[in-house]
């Protein structure tokens, strides 16, 4: 089961990263309790993949397609599980990750488990990881089993007590829909009955 982290923060080495990457593998160790998978590169060790946006800016509004980003589309598009993190910017994610989903085409995500996740510096934004990112990964096709992560700035010395009660918490949803997925796949394949 691939587990990928994609991170629209347009700081590198940002918070959001942070955050993203231990979700993710925190969710990549309960889906897989016998071990750690190889990651794509070649490198044992950990649990999940990171696309982050940080690096790619520039490229995304640019004209014709550019390496970098192709291969990270891709990455996102073979996820079985995608955990999506980004700042709070204006009461909702940032316009660089929806630059990036922008170039996703309809239904890109399908069979695609997402985990959304925010930072945010004020909990009145708590709410805009259920009703602006939710539906933009809905609206991919991806299934999104569980409430969002409403991650408070201030809670980050406590960041792998929250990720970790987090992960208990949705693990066994993102288990039993992840599991349908290949039985998804192999039906589209066959085509209508």
């Amino acid at each position: 089961m691939t587990v990928v982290a994609l991170v629209g923060n347009p700081r590198e080495g940002s918070r959001t990263l942070t955050l993203a990457s231990r979700a993710a593998q925190a969710v990549g160790r309960r889906l897989n309790p016998a071990g750690l998978s190889a990651s794509a590169n070649g490198t044992s060790g950990r649990s999940h993949e990171e696309v982050d946006l940080s690096a790619l800016g520039p490229h995304l509004l640019a004209p014709g397609a550019h390496p970098g980003v192709e291969v990270a589309l891709e990455l996102v598009r073979e996820a079985s599980v995608l955990v999506v993190a980004s700042p709070t910017y204006k009461g909702t994610y940032t316009g660089l990750l929806k630059s990036f989903l922008d170039r996703l085409p309809p239904q890109a995500l399908a069979g695609t488990v997402a985990l959304p996740l925010l930072v945010m510096g004020d909990a009145e934004h708590a709410l805009a990881v259920e009703v602006h990112l939710r539906p933009l990964l809905v609206e991919l096709g991806a299934s999104v089993p569980t409430p969002g992560l409403a991650f408070l700035e201030a809670d980050f010395p406590r960041l792998e007590e929250v990720v970790a009660a987090w992960a208990d918490r949705i693990a066994p949803q993102v288990r039993a829909i992840a599991a349908l997925r290949p039985a998804a796949s192999a039906a589209a394949s066959r085509g209508p009955a």
